[in-house]
């Protein structure tokens, strides 16, 4: 099969990425690979659209990840029309490009939401990623899964929160990701609270989440595979990440670690009051970060740390995405032959 990454930009791809793992896997099992940059699009009046690609072709020799992202820079790009691409599979970063390319992510969403209509899988559903461009996408789900939450961009909304709290809690750019501008603020630290929000409130709105003491203990990152639990030989998906001393964040680049999970029954009663909503927007593969028994966040468009899920629990999780990819692709050629 062609399938297409749609990514940021492909100089800023790494070896370690979720996305350089699923592309490498669909090479060595013989599938021609596109990666697609933001700003790669075009269409025209006949309706034709398509993007101009970086290509690795499937009888290429590509000996690992770091391989498959070099022989990727090296290449020259070359227009392929929707018609010829079976996946795209949407991969990139919404926030990385807010501030300096802000027409980017919208814009390339339009373009994936073209190439659905004209036959092209595109995964996740780029229709519902309209709804999901931040992390409002987590109030369309039932409130039990939720922590307590304000939303806003003013001071005083956020201080009538921390008076309702027993300590402390988290703020957060609305729209963000990879930790960046988290802060943990503490009733008898209220006087950095007016600064706090004004610096998050420079790229858009606050999140404020009552803080949950199990964070201590780092958060899980669970892996959804077509609405259910990505599990392979009994071994589901996951990554129990912990922050650095002193640090609330647990983002493994932002200095956390990553250790096996341990998922009980009650983190899998926790996933599953998701499960349905997310087969039904067409939500493909996604990763929930899991606090407790709350969803904290649900990343739709670029879920990372499989390659760790899978170093953690020796387990080939890419390969298994893989096959069911290639399974339901031929569910849906067949349907479309006459």
């Amino acid at each position: 099969m062609n399938i297409a990454f749609l990514i940021n930009q492909t100089h800023k791809e790494e070896a370690s990425f979720t996305t350089t793992l699923l592309a490498f896997k669909a090479h060595l099992r013989g599938h021609r690979i596109l990666y697609i940059g933001l700003a790669d699009f075009a269409y025209s009046t006949d309706q034709t659209v398509g993007a101009h690609c970086r290509i690795v072709d499937a009888d290429e020799r590509v000996t690992d990840p770091k391989h498959l992202l070099e022989t990727l820079r090296k290449k020259e790009k070359q227009f392929v029309d929707a018609l010829g691409i079976d996946i795209l599979w949407i991969r990139y970063d919404p926030v990385l490009d807010m501030i300096s390319r802000p027409w980017a992510s919208p814009t390339a969403l339009q373009f994936a939401q073209l190439m659905k209509r004209q036959g092209t899988w595109v995964i996740n559903d780029p229709d519902k990623l309209v709804e999901a461009t931040n992390k409002l996408y987590l109030e369309y789900f039932p409130k039990s899964v939720r922590a307590q939450t304000l939303i806003t961009r003013n001071h005083e909304d956020v201080v009538r929160f921390l008076e309702q709290q027993p300590d402390q809690i988290i703020l957060k750019p609305l729209k963000g990701s990879g930790g960046k501008n988290v802060f943990l603020l503490k009733k008898d630290e209220r006087h950095n609270l007016k600064q706090t929000v004004e610096v998050i409130a420079r790229d858009g709105y606050v999140l404020a989440q009552e803080y949950l003491p199990a964070a201590a203990e780092g958060d899980i990152r669970f892996f959804l595979l077509d609405g259910e639990p990505l599990v392979v030989d009994g071994k589901y998906a996951s990554v129990n990440r912990v922050q650095q001393k002193g640090d609330i964040r647990s983002n493994i680049h932002q200095g956390g670690t990553a250790q096996a999970a341990h998922i009980d029954e009650d983190i899998l009663a926790t996933v599953n009051q998701v499960t349905a909503k997310l087969r039904e927007d067409g939500m493909y593969f996604v990763g929930l970060d899991i606090v407790g028994d709350k969803i904290m966040e649900i990343n739709v468009f670029s879920p990372g740390a499989l390659l760790h899920a899978s170093q953690l629990n020796d387990v080939d999780y890419a390969t298994a995405i893989l096959t069911d990819l290639e399974k339901k692709l031929a569910q849906r050629k067949a349907k479309v032959t006459p």
